[in-house]
C-alpha cells in the first residue's frame, strides 16, 4: 500500500513537474520561477489525482478536498523538495530546452530520487492510519457514479505511471536523435546543398 500511495503521489507530481519545467524552460524563465511553477503546478495535479476518485463514489468536492489536503500534502511537498533540490543541482538540468538530453536524464532521476524519499514517510503515516489511509477506505466503493460522476474518469495508478515513464522515455529518444544529428531514424540528416559554382569562362 505504501508504494502504491507514492507512486500515486508521484504521478500528479510528476505531471506538474514536468509541465511547469517544460512552459519554464520554453518561456525562457528563470530557474526561481521555473520551480515556482513546477511546484504549484504538482500541487495541483498532485490533489486533483485524489480528489477526482473521491468525488466519483459521491462525496462533494470540498469534503473530498479536504481530505487529500490532510492525506497528500506531507507527501507532495517531501517529493517537491527532494525533486526540485535534485534538478536543481544537475549542471544545466533547469536551464536546458525541451530537446535536450540532459533534462530527459534529469527529470526520471530526480522524480526516482523523490519516490524514495516520499516512500519511507507514507509507509509511517500509512501504519498510523493517516495519510493515504485518510483516502483508501473510499477507493473501493462499489456504487456505481451517478449524474455527472459517471464521466470522471477512473484511471489506475499503474496506467499513470506507465503512460508518464513512456512520455520520459519519448523525450529522451528525440532529445538524443536531435543531439547526434539524425532524423530519428538511424540515419543522419542530409546536409545543406549549395549550387555549385558556374563554370568559369574563357572570355574575359
Amino acid at each position: 500500500m505504501a508504494v502504491s500511495a507514492t507512486l500515486h503521489c508521484l504521478s500528479g507530481c510528476a505531471i506538474g513537474e514536468i509541465a511547469g519545467l517544460m512552459i519554464g524552460t520554453a518561456l525562457g524563465l528563470s530557474n526561481g520561477w521555473t520551480i515556482v511553477l513546477a511546484v504549484g503546478l504538482a500541487f495541483l495535479f498532485g490533489y486533483a489525482l485524489s480528489t477526482l476518485p473521491l468525488v466519483r463514489t459521491g462525496l462533494g468536492v470540498g469534503a473530498a478536498l479536504g481530505i487529500v489536503l490532510a492525506a497528500d500534502t506531507l507527501s507532495i511537498a517531501t517529493m517537491e523538495v527532494v525533486d526540485n533540490a535534485v534538478m536543481a543541482l544537475v549542471p544545466g538540468a533547469m536551464g536546458a530546452g525541451l530537446v535536450d538530453v540532459t533534462f530527459w536524464v534529469a527529470m526520471p532521476v530526480a522524480l526516482a530520487v523523490a519516490f524514495a524519499a516520499a516512500y519511507p514517510l507514507n509507509r509511517y503515516l500509512l501504519a498510523r492510519g493517516k495519510g493515504h489511509a485518510l483516502t483508501h477506505a473510499f477507493h473501493g466503493a462499489p456504487a456505481e457514479p451517478t449524474g455527472y460522476r459517471r464521466f470522471i474518469p477512473a484511471i489506475a495508478t499503474s496506467t499513470l505511471v506507465a503512460a508518464i515513464a513512456a512520455f520520459l522515455l519519448g523525450g529522451l529518444v528525440v532529445s538524443a536523435a536531435d543531439a547526434l544529428g539524425t532524423d530519428g531514424s538511424g540515419h543522419a540528416a542530409p546536409a545543406a546543398v549549395t549550387p555549385a559554382d558556374p563554370p568559369v569562362s574563357g572570355r574575359a
